[in-house]
């Protein structure tokens, strides 16, 4: 189980060069980022903790590429390469501005199931990102307001979630939302190393 993290802690995590630790990743994978954009830092203190994203990794053994499915801020559900975040985030040509950690699920799920949990996620590919659910969870949090139902537009944990309750792997919720943190907290979930 990953435990709670302050930034400080983050950083004293062991640090991995992305070529080094490349090899090591494998589809459903999570890659967990602590980002210091406003919109980052909004989702921080609206959900309560360091994370403000969520992805999943894919591993295309023909294309013999890492990607992250994910479901961006104005974009909505996509897959992007890993690559992208550390060399050239946002077509910048600068890196991710905050901290990403890699995560695995345990006990070991079997290849094809993950295989599933992508391919649900990829049938997803091009849905909105939902730009009001963080407003909503914030005035849930605020009021106590049980979750609204399901609609088909995505913030990055609910993706990330969907893909694993799918193939019965469901993260235990500490609240009617599901943030990066729900996620980060669950028994399931091992962290394993920053990449840069």
């Amino acid at each position: 189980m990953a435990k709670y993290l302050t930034k400080a802690e983050i950083v004293e995590l062991p640090l991995h060069p992305y070529d080094e630790m490349r090899k090591d990743l494998r589809t459903g994978d999570l890659v967990f980022c602590s980002g210091s954009y406003f919109f980052s830092r909004a989702i921080q203190k609206f959900t309560r903790s360091v994370w403000s994203h969520v992805g999943m990794i894919y591993r295309d053994p023909t294309l013999k590429r890492i990607f992250i499915l994910e479901s961006e801020t104005l974009i909505g559900v996509r897959l992007a390469p890993l690559s992208k975040y550390l060399k050239d985030y946002h077509g910048k040509n600068q890196p991710y501005k905050g901290n990403m950690v890699v995560a695995r699920v345990h006990p070991k799920i079997d290849e094809e199931k993950l295989n599933h949990a992508i391919s649900y996620g990829m049938d997803e590919l091009t849905k909105p990102y939902d730009n009001f659910e963080i407003v909503r969870i914030a005035l849930r949090i605020l009021f106590n307001v049980s979750r609204r139902t399901r609609d088909r537009k995505y913030i990055c944990s609910e993706l990330v979630y969907e893909c694993f309750d799918r193939i019965g792997v469901p993260f235990n919720l500490q609240n009617e939302y599901v943030s990066p943190d729900d996620i980060w907290m669950d028994e399931q979930v091992q962290p394993r190393f920053r990449i840069m």
